[in-house]
């Protein structure tokens, strides 16, 4: 089992960027495969980026490729969320995921409790 915390949500205009951090508490934290999901209002939580344990692999959703970028440091037990260009679209509450399984868009079993994040336009 590990324990997400997620934060650096917030308010921002259209093209600007936030930057997400998901801290773990679990010793075992360099063995999981990272993600982000997100869910907006009324809409189904939907799986953003992947990241595979060692931080070689990396996977994301076509929405967000070449905005967005998912980095892991086993030695911080933290994984980032930097996301840049944000578009209205982008508003939603972002989740933390952890999974053992491996670069996959199906999320573990594992959540943090998610940060809002707001593009205005």
């Amino acid at each position: 089992q590990v324990q997400l915390v997620e934060s650096g949500g917030g308010l921002v205009q259209a093209g600007g960027s936030l930057r997400l951090s998901c801290a773990a508490s679990s010793r075992t934290f360099r063995w999981y495969n990272m993600g982000w999901f997100r869910q907006a209002p009324g809409k189904e939580r939907e799986f953003v980026a992947v990241i595979t344990w060692n931080g070689g692999s990396t996977l994301y959703a076509d929405s967000v490729k070449g905005r967005f970028t998912i980095s892991k440091d086993n030695a911080k037990s933290t994984v980032w969320l930097q996301m840049n260009s944000l578009k209205p679209e982008d508003t939603a509450v972002y989740y933390c995921n952890a999974n053992l399984v491996g670069l996959t868009t199906t999320p573990g079993p594992n959540w943090g409790q998610g940060t809002q994040v707001t593009v205005s336009s």
